[in-house]
């Protein structure tokens, strides 16, 4: 799969992993200790919905777009707000014209004692990045592979914080890097907290996935909890595009879990194409 996040941005699957990142960073800023976000696969920071690239995937049309229309419940808006309300910040009012990828959204979030690192490869995109957080003293923009950064860059001096772990899946052993990396930076930084994204396209690979990060997990002492969240839009056929998206959070606040069963039935109805979409959320065993 190659998920060139231009055609993709703003879609249901960032919507969904940007919701439980911002979950995840204001549970965390509710210590007042300084904290570290570490993106290995950042991107270009800020996508136009407007460029070509956007016009034909239009994949945000049926996500970001359509989040925006929907009406939530008193107990589930407080929970979608502060997302929204960053994704609303960078267009015009009343207009949606960008779309703020993981390092945007993370640098909104942090506090004055907090630090991003942002780590991305591709020099179009690193270029961007740099362009979007270009001045500020918070954030650094890395040239360094993801892969090679994940298990270099933890734990970091603060000792607190989150890695966001989000590859493009361009190579055919994507997973499998994905699992090596998580045990290596687990090894090192047990206590951090990990969210790792990729998309459910095969029940036996991601299957395989959660089961050795619950594994992984489960080797620290204390024992790591691990979270397991997919979210389809739509039934799987043999030749659909990218119609379900997943989550591994490893130590998950304690409130994601209620938070999440909150938020996500009614994600179901506005993201849903061709009828409602369906979540499926549970603790993976190894």
């Amino acid at each position: 799969m190659n998920y060139r996040h231009a055609f993709h941005a703003g879609g249901f699957a960032d919507v969904i992993k940007h919701i439980v990142l911002v979950r995840i960073l204001l549970y965390l800023q509710e210590k007042p200790a300084a904290l570290r976000v570490i993106d290995t696969h950042a991107g270009a920071g800020l996508y136009d919905l407007t460029s070509d690239e956007a016009r034909r995937g239009g994949e945000w049309l049926t996500g970001i777009a359509r989040l925006m229309q929907a009406r939530f419940s008193k107990e589930a808006l407080p929970l979608v707000l502060p997302y929204l309300d960053i994704v609303r910040a960078f267009s015009p009012p009343g207009e949606l014209k960008a779309y703020p990828g993981s390092p945007l959204i993370a640098r909104a979030l942090l506090r004055p004692q907090d630090r991003l690192t942002a780590c991305e490869l591709e020099p179009a995109a690193r270029k961007h990045l740099i362009d979007a957080l270009r001045r500020d003293a918070q954030a650094r923009v890395v040239d360094l592979d993801g892969w090679t950064a994940l298990p270099a860059f933890v734990p970091p001096k603060e000792r607190r914080g989150m890695v966001l772990i989000d590859p493009p899946f361009e190579a055919k052993d994507e997973f499998e890097r994905l699992a090596q990396g998580f045990s290596e930076a687990f090894a090192k930084w047990p206590t951090g907290s990990y969210l790792m994204w990729y998309p459910a396209k095969s029940r036996r690979v991601t299957d395989d996935l959660a089961r050795h990060v619950a594994s992984e997990t489960g080797k620290s002492k204390p024992a790591g909890k691990c979270l397991r969240l997919e979210f389809s839009v739509a039934p799987r056929e043999a030749d659909s595009g990218l119609v379900s998206t997943g989550l591994l959070i490893v130590n998950p606040p304690w409130t994601l879990t209620g938070e999440l069963k909150t938020i996500l039935p009614e994600l179901e109805k506005p993201l849903g194409q061709g009828g409602a979409g369906r979540f499926r959320l549970e603790t993976p065993k190894p």
